[in-house]
């Protein structure tokens, strides 16, 4: 059985992040890199449904990207993916979900893969369209944003979450494209013996051109940080002058005491 992994390596939410020169994305200067945390779930789900399966399952991890996320898919080999593979795009940070989509089917068309697992979306650009993307044009089943999965014979069952707090059940047969969510599972820390062994592993490296990278449906532009909100305001008194301060912001700085009502 062959399964596909899809990963993103995207940057710490926690860095500080700033326009590009052109103002078309993010600066990547001083930025730390890591796997997007939904892509954790996907390659987590997919080494344990090759290990269930035994011998019988093989699992290749796939990362678009220019030369840093190497490392990246080093991860991935140190969970338990078997095979990487890099499409060398340094261009690919600023490409739309129909470019990377594109590079992806045009290296997993024909390959017999029976399983296509990817994160629900990116924590960079969370437009969650990959991964339906890549199902449409390899025209296999799709299940999104799943927090369970089951493998029998081919037939899969997944559980997703819906609105108001519920969830429904599908069932599918392979070849399925499967996008994963939090819930799904705790993804893995590698031990020191595979993360050594893929330091020394060789990956394939392929260029955008002979994976088919097409023209963008889409462009970015006018990236910017969101505005700063106004400066809070402190208050200090006994209860009764807090109290006046209060009413007197309400009624000066707001519509809440001007709609009628027991004041």
């Amino acid at each position: 059985m062959n399964i596909l992994v899809c990963i993103k390596q995207v940057p710490d939410m926690e860095g500080r992040f700033e326009p590009n020169e052109a103002g078309s994305w993010f600066d990547e200067v001083g930025l730390a890199w890591r796997m997007n945390e939904y892509d954790a779930f996907a390659v987590e789900e997919a080494v344990r449904l090759k290990e269930r399966l035994g011998g019988e399952a093989r699992v290749t991890a796939l990362c678009v990207g220019p030369a840093r996320v190497v490392e990246t898919l080093r991860k991935a080999l140190s969970m338990g993916c078997d095979d990487a593979v890099h499409i060398d795009d340094p261009e690919a940070p600023e490409r739309d979900p129909w470019q990377i989509a594109s590079m992806i089917v045009g290296f997993a068309a024909g390959r017999g893969f029976e399983l296509v697992f990817t994160g629900m979306q990116s924590e960079d650009r969370s437009s969650a369209q990959v991964g339906l993307l890549v199902a449409e044009r390899l025209g296999v089943t799709c299940a999104t944003g799943i927090t369970a999965f089951e493998w029998r014979d081919g037939a899969i069952t997944v559980e997703r979450e819906i609105e108001g707090g519920r969830s429904c059940t599908l069932r599918l047969k392979a070849p399925a494209l499967l996008t994963c969510q939090q819930g799904l599972n705790s993804p893995r820390y590698p031990t020191l013996p595979n993360i050594m062994k893929s330091k020394r592993a060789k990956l394939t490296v392929l260029t955008p051109e002979s994976v088919g990278l097409e023209p963008p449906k889409a462009s970015s532009g006018n990236f910017r940080p969101h505005e700063r909100n106004a400066a809070g305001v402190i208050l200090d008194g006994d209860a009764v002058t807090l109290a006046a301060q209060v009413l007197e912001i309400l009624e000066t700085r707001t519509a809440v005491l001007g709609k009628g009502g027991v004041r």
